[in-house]
């Protein structure tokens, strides 16, 4: 069968290639098209457009390139038809990918949302377009399940967590000393805080000047910062340079396996960190900080923005949002998971969250269940 799927980021490059993998296990005549990254490239298949071209965050970064959004958005469509796929993968990125929903229930092609938009947390009305424009999605968060079928009567597939997955089949392989990781990389045998500012450029010019600011109040520690796919070194530059801070690149997951704390931008990277047993601080800088924090309870429909917290539903990590996010509270937090009695109750829940995400394959589940679903439907078209 043909799969053409649209991926806006760097952690949807990475689920959509292992889905991918999955769907080729599942499915030998499996081809692929795709808005997608170098990840999913590796699998095969044909790129037609690369995620960078597409992430954009924030409405000023969205209104300054809209006109290159709105490109983008007529090709996609226009390719989709041309290609006549079986289905179309949306991957998270709702703002585009909804857009392509819509268009394809004019179109009568199928379409699966496989990592649900986060329309607990904001913009519940969109359940309306997800409701009328998508015939199946894959949820990868346990709590999402009452939410979509209980509160909106919206039948769902839970299939396990990805980023459960990725991290326990990378801890399978992976065993390398500190020692061995430190000298690879040129680090000095101090134990590490690790930063993890975000994917996109904006995240990272927000939040990574305070984390680097807090961070180097620990003389005893280095700062070591994970690199974001797609984003150029000559982008830190101005941040780190004069600073402690030394940078790994495509070594996330290596940096967890050996940090002693992490600053983290929320986003999957909080969920990864907590996986990794990492105490963490979750940052998230925003502009006009005073103001999003004022109308934050009348916009944001959940308690809490990490998805550690999310999926324990109670505080295991601090946040530090908008006008929270200042160089006194993170001071004090991180301080306070660096050593002592907060550092051992976060290790705590952490356990509490890998339980509640269970033991499932979410590729291989969420594979076997769209190409099941999709032959008894072309079954169906053909009687």
């Amino acid at each position: 069968m043909k799969y053409y799927l649209i991926v806006g980021e760097a952690s949807g490059d990475l689920h959509a290639s292992h889905l991918m993998q999955a769907l080729k296990e599942v499915d030998s005549e499996a081809q692929f098209r795709f808005f997608g990254g170098d990840l999913m490239a590796a699998v095969g298949g044909q790129r037609v457009r690369h995620y960078r071209e597409l992430a954009y965050m924030g409405i000023v970064a969205v209104a300054m390139h809209l006109p290159t959004i709105l490109r983008n958005l007529r090709f996609c469509k226009r390719d989709i038809v041309a290609w006549q796929p079986d289905v179309v993968i949306l991957v998270d990125y709702p703002g585009f990918n909804l857009k392509i929903a819509r268009f394809l229930r004019s179109q009568k092609l199928k379409a699966f949302y496989y990592i649900s938009p986060k329309i607990w947390a904001w913009k519940e009305h969109r359940i309306k377009n997800i409701r009328r424009d998508v015939d199946e999605l894959f949820s990868i968060l346990p709590f999402e399940v009452p939410f979509f079928e209980q509160k909106h009567h919206y039948p769902i597939h839970y299939v396990g967590n990805p980023t459960a997955d990725e991290v326990r089949l990378f801890q399978q392989d992976y065993h390398e000393t500190f020692q061995q990781f430190a000298h690879r990389n040129k680090l000095s045998s101090q134990p590490i805080i690790a930063l993890l500012a975000g994917s996109r450029q904006q995240e990272i010019k927000s939040n990574l000047p305070q984390m680097i600011a807090a961070a180097q109040q620990f003389p005893d520690y280095q700062m070591v910062l994970a690199a974001a796919p797609g984003i150029d070194d000559d982008f830190y530059t101005p941040y780190i340079k004069n600073t402690r801070v030394r940078v790994v690149r495509d070594q996330t997951y290596p940096l967890l396996s050996h940090a002693h704390a992490a600053l983290v931008t929320s986003g999957t990277a909080t969920l990864e960190t907590a996986l990794f047993r990492v105490p963490q601080v979750v940052c998230y800088a925003m502009h006009i900080p005073h103001i999003v924090s004022f109308f934050r309870p009348f916009v944001l429909k959940v308690k809490y923005v990490s998805l550690v917290n999310l999926i324990a539903d109670r505080e295991v990590v601090p946040e530090l949002v908008a006008a929270d996010f200042t160089p006194e509270n993170l001071l004090k937090q991180l301080a306070a998971i660096v050593d002592g009695p907060a550092r051992q109750q976060m290790l705590d829940g952490y356990a509490d969250v890998w339980q509640r995400l269970g033991n499932e394959q979410a590729p291989r589940n969420a594979a076997r269940l769209m190409v099941q679903l999709l032959t008894a439907s072309r079954q169906s078209d053909n009687k």
